[in-house]
Protein backbone atom coordinates (compact mmCIF):
# COMPACT_ATOMS: atom_id res chain seq x y z
CA UNK A 1 0.00 0.00 0.00
CA UNK A 2 1.45 3.36 -1.06
CA UNK A 3 2.24 5.89 1.63
CA UNK A 4 0.12 9.02 1.78
CA UNK A 5 1.21 12.12 -0.09
CA UNK A 6 1.84 15.16 2.12
CA UNK A 7 -0.08 18.17 0.84
CA UNK A 8 1.15 21.51 2.15
CA UNK A 9 -2.16 23.32 1.98
CA UNK A 10 -4.27 26.30 2.90
CA UNK A 11 -7.89 26.78 1.75
CA UNK A 12 -7.31 29.01 -1.27
CA UNK A 13 -8.16 28.33 -4.93
CA UNK A 14 -4.64 27.06 -5.58
CA UNK A 15 -4.82 24.75 -2.58
CA UNK A 16 -8.20 23.38 -3.66
CA UNK A 17 -6.78 22.35 -7.04
CA UNK A 18 -4.51 19.78 -5.42
CA UNK A 19 -7.00 18.23 -3.00
CA UNK A 20 -9.55 17.98 -5.81
CA UNK A 21 -7.04 16.14 -8.01
CA UNK A 22 -6.04 13.79 -5.20
CA UNK A 23 -9.67 12.98 -4.43
CA UNK A 24 -10.50 12.46 -8.10
CA UNK A 25 -7.48 10.19 -8.57
CA UNK A 26 -8.13 8.19 -5.41
CA UNK A 27 -4.71 8.88 -3.91
CA UNK A 28 -4.16 8.85 -0.18
CA UNK A 29 -2.97 12.15 1.26
CA UNK A 30 -2.31 13.97 4.48
CA UNK A 31 -2.87 17.71 4.79
CA UNK A 32 0.01 19.68 6.28
CA UNK A 33 -1.42 23.14 7.09
CA UNK A 34 0.52 26.16 5.84
CA UNK A 35 -1.17 29.07 7.60
CA UNK A 36 -0.35 31.90 5.21
CA UNK A 37 -1.82 34.44 7.62
CA UNK A 38 0.63 33.37 10.32
CA UNK A 39 3.69 33.30 8.05
CA UNK A 40 4.13 29.54 7.76
CA UNK A 41 5.11 30.02 4.11
CA UNK A 42 8.35 31.69 5.22
CA UNK A 43 9.57 28.79 7.35
CA UNK A 44 12.82 27.27 6.06
CA UNK A 45 11.41 23.75 6.06
CA UNK A 46 8.57 24.84 3.79
CA UNK A 47 10.74 26.92 1.49
CA UNK A 48 13.00 23.89 1.08
CA UNK A 49 10.18 22.25 -0.91
CA UNK A 50 8.59 25.45 -2.25
CA UNK A 51 11.37 27.94 -3.12
CA UNK A 52 8.78 30.54 -4.17
CA UNK A 53 7.36 30.56 -0.64
CA UNK A 54 3.85 29.81 -1.86
CA UNK A 55 1.61 26.88 -1.20
CA UNK A 56 0.53 24.36 -2.37
CA UNK A 57 3.38 21.92 -2.51
CA UNK A 58 3.44 18.16 -2.16
CA UNK A 59 5.89 15.53 -0.99
CA UNK A 60 5.27 12.12 -2.51
CA UNK A 61 7.19 9.42 -0.62
CA UNK A 62 6.64 7.06 -3.55
CA UNK A 63 8.04 9.20 -6.34
CA UNK A 64 9.97 8.17 -9.46
CA UNK A 65 12.08 5.09 -8.84
CA UNK A 66 10.32 4.61 -5.52
CA UNK A 67 12.17 7.60 -4.06
CA UNK A 68 10.53 10.67 -2.44
CA UNK A 69 9.92 13.75 -4.58
CA UNK A 70 8.65 17.22 -3.74
CA UNK A 71 6.72 19.31 -6.25
CA UNK A 72 5.68 22.96 -5.99
CA UNK A 73 3.37 25.08 -8.21
CA UNK A 74 -0.17 23.77 -8.61
CA UNK A 75 0.08 23.23 -12.38
CA UNK A 76 3.24 21.16 -12.04
CA UNK A 77 1.66 19.20 -9.18
CA UNK A 78 -1.42 18.24 -11.20
CA UNK A 79 0.64 17.30 -14.24
CA UNK A 80 2.85 15.12 -12.03
CA UNK A 81 -0.16 13.43 -10.42
CA UNK A 82 -1.75 12.91 -13.84
CA UNK A 83 1.39 11.20 -15.12
CA UNK A 84 1.76 9.18 -11.92
CA UNK A 85 -1.77 7.77 -12.07
CA UNK A 86 -2.53 7.88 -15.78
CA UNK A 87 -5.80 9.63 -14.90
CA UNK A 88 -7.33 12.87 -16.22
CA UNK A 89 -4.21 13.61 -18.30
CA UNK A 90 -4.13 12.08 -21.78
CA UNK A 91 -1.31 9.80 -22.85
CA UNK A 92 -1.64 10.55 -26.56
CA UNK A 93 0.28 13.65 -27.62
CA UNK A 94 -2.61 15.49 -29.29
CA UNK A 95 -4.83 15.04 -26.29
CA UNK A 96 -2.08 16.03 -23.88
CA UNK A 97 -1.23 19.16 -25.88
CA UNK A 98 -4.87 20.27 -25.68
CA UNK A 99 -4.96 19.76 -21.92
CA UNK A 100 -1.59 21.47 -21.50
CA UNK A 101 -2.78 24.51 -23.46
CA UNK A 102 -5.61 25.07 -21.00
CA UNK A 103 -3.46 24.26 -17.99
CA UNK A 104 -1.01 26.99 -18.97
CA UNK A 105 -3.91 29.30 -19.87
CA UNK A 106 -5.19 28.95 -16.34
CA UNK A 107 -1.80 29.46 -14.75
CA UNK A 108 -0.98 32.53 -16.86
CA UNK A 109 -4.41 34.13 -17.16
CA UNK A 110 -7.34 33.02 -15.03
CA UNK A 111 -5.48 32.51 -11.74
CA UNK A 112 -3.27 35.62 -11.73
CA UNK A 113 -5.97 37.96 -13.03
CA UNK A 114 -8.65 36.64 -10.68
CA UNK A 115 -6.20 36.89 -7.79
CA UNK A 116 -5.40 40.52 -8.55
CA UNK A 117 -9.07 41.30 -8.94
CA UNK A 118 -9.80 39.75 -5.53
CA UNK A 119 -6.95 41.74 -4.00
CA UNK A 120 -8.07 45.14 -5.28
CA UNK A 121 -11.75 44.52 -4.53
CA UNK A 122 -11.36 42.85 -1.14
CA UNK A 123 -8.10 43.95 0.43
CA UNK A 124 -7.04 47.31 -1.00
CA UNK A 125 -7.20 50.09 1.62
CA UNK A 126 -10.38 52.11 1.54
CA UNK A 127 -8.49 55.32 2.29
CA UNK A 128 -5.35 56.02 0.28
CA UNK A 129 -3.36 59.00 -0.87
CA UNK A 130 -4.79 58.57 -4.35
CA UNK A 131 -8.13 56.78 -4.64
CA UNK A 132 -7.78 56.68 -8.41
CA UNK A 133 -5.00 54.10 -8.17
CA UNK A 134 -7.17 51.69 -6.17
CA UNK A 135 -10.18 52.20 -8.44
CA UNK A 136 -8.04 51.73 -11.54
CA UNK A 137 -6.65 48.44 -10.23
CA UNK A 138 -10.08 47.11 -9.27
CA UNK A 139 -11.58 48.04 -12.64
CA UNK A 140 -8.63 46.87 -14.69
CA UNK A 141 -8.55 43.36 -13.19
CA UNK A 142 -12.34 43.02 -13.06
CA UNK A 143 -12.48 43.79 -16.76
CA UNK A 144 -9.72 41.29 -17.48
CA UNK A 145 -11.47 38.54 -15.50
CA UNK A 146 -14.66 39.40 -17.40
CA UNK A 147 -12.75 38.89 -20.66
CA UNK A 148 -11.26 35.59 -19.42
CA UNK A 149 -14.68 34.33 -18.32
CA UNK A 150 -15.84 35.11 -21.84
CA UNK A 151 -13.02 32.98 -23.29
CA UNK A 152 -14.03 30.07 -21.08
CA UNK A 153 -17.72 30.57 -21.82
CA UNK A 154 -17.07 30.36 -25.58
CA UNK A 155 -14.85 27.34 -25.12
CA UNK A 156 -17.62 25.52 -23.24
CA UNK A 157 -20.33 26.33 -25.78
CA UNK A 158 -20.01 22.96 -27.54
CA UNK A 159 -18.36 20.76 -24.92
CA UNK A 160 -18.89 19.70 -21.32
CA UNK A 161 -15.31 20.25 -20.19
CA UNK A 162 -12.44 22.53 -21.10
CA UNK A 163 -10.40 20.02 -23.10
CA UNK A 164 -13.12 17.59 -24.13
CA UNK A 165 -13.02 14.93 -21.40
CA UNK A 166 -12.86 15.96 -17.75
CA UNK A 167 -9.18 16.56 -16.98
CA UNK A 168 -6.67 18.33 -14.81
CA UNK A 169 -7.39 21.46 -16.91
CA UNK A 170 -10.85 21.61 -15.32
CA UNK A 171 -9.45 20.96 -11.85
CA UNK A 172 -7.03 23.86 -12.26
CA UNK A 173 -9.61 26.34 -13.51
CA UNK A 174 -12.67 25.48 -11.43
CA UNK A 175 -11.54 26.87 -8.05
CA UNK A 176 -10.86 30.27 -9.64
CA UNK A 177 -14.38 30.66 -11.03
CA UNK A 178 -16.47 32.17 -8.31
CA UNK A 179 -19.65 30.24 -7.58
CA UNK A 180 -21.57 33.37 -6.68
CA UNK A 181 -22.10 36.65 -8.44
CA UNK A 182 -20.57 39.72 -6.90
CA UNK A 183 -19.89 43.35 -7.68
CA UNK A 184 -19.26 44.10 -11.37
CA UNK A 185 -19.01 40.45 -12.39
CA UNK A 186 -22.28 38.57 -12.91
CA UNK A 187 -21.91 34.90 -13.74
CA UNK A 188 -25.36 34.92 -15.35
CA UNK A 189 -23.70 36.61 -18.33
CA UNK A 190 -21.82 33.36 -18.95
CA UNK A 191 -24.37 30.50 -19.10
CA UNK A 192 -21.95 27.86 -20.41
CA UNK A 193 -19.48 28.75 -17.69
CA UNK A 194 -22.20 28.56 -15.04
CA UNK A 195 -23.30 25.13 -16.27
CA UNK A 196 -19.71 23.87 -16.12
CA UNK A 197 -19.07 25.41 -12.70
CA UNK A 198 -22.25 23.95 -11.22
CA UNK A 199 -21.65 20.51 -12.67
CA UNK A 200 -18.12 20.21 -11.32
CA UNK A 201 -19.23 21.52 -7.91
CA UNK A 202 -21.53 18.50 -7.62
CA UNK A 203 -18.87 15.87 -8.31
CA UNK A 204 -18.39 13.63 -5.24
CA UNK A 205 -14.60 14.06 -5.26
CA UNK A 206 -14.93 17.84 -5.41
CA UNK A 207 -17.43 17.82 -2.56
CA UNK A 208 -15.00 15.74 -0.47
CA UNK A 209 -12.10 18.06 -1.25
CA UNK A 210 -14.06 21.18 -0.36
CA UNK A 211 -15.29 19.57 2.85
CA UNK A 212 -11.65 19.02 3.83
CA UNK A 213 -11.08 22.78 3.61
CA UNK A 214 -13.84 23.71 6.05
CA UNK A 215 -11.82 22.84 9.14
CA UNK A 216 -9.20 25.41 8.13
CA UNK A 217 -11.50 28.30 7.27
CA UNK A 218 -11.90 29.53 10.83
CA UNK A 219 -8.12 29.91 10.97
CA UNK A 220 -7.96 31.92 7.76
CA UNK A 221 -7.97 35.71 7.55
CA UNK A 222 -10.92 36.08 9.90
CA UNK A 223 -8.79 37.42 12.73
CA UNK A 224 -9.80 40.72 14.23
CA UNK A 225 -7.89 43.93 14.80
CA UNK A 226 -4.14 43.65 15.17
CA UNK A 227 -4.08 39.96 14.20
CA UNK A 228 -5.77 40.68 10.87
CA UNK A 229 -3.42 43.57 10.16
CA UNK A 230 -0.39 41.45 10.99
CA UNK A 231 -1.63 38.72 8.65
CA UNK A 232 -2.07 41.20 5.84
CA UNK A 233 1.46 42.51 6.32
CA UNK A 234 2.70 38.94 5.87
CA UNK A 235 0.60 38.35 2.78
CA UNK A 236 0.88 41.60 0.87
CA UNK A 237 3.59 44.02 -0.29
CA UNK A 238 6.36 41.43 0.06
CA UNK A 239 9.78 42.12 -1.41
CA UNK A 240 12.80 39.87 -1.97
CA UNK A 241 14.01 40.15 1.63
Amino acid sequence: MAADIDVHFWPTPNGHKVTIALEEMGLGYRIVPVNIGAGDQFKPEFQAISPNGRMPAIVDPDGPGGQPISVFESGAILQYLGRKTGLFYPVDERGRVEVDEWCFWQMANLGPMAGQRNHFRNYAPTMTADQRHVAYGANRYTNEVHRIYGVLNRRLADRDFVAGEYSIADMLAWPWVQAKSDAALELEEFPNLMRWQTGIAQRPAVLRAMAQAKSFRNLNLQQAGKEAEAARRLLFNQRAR
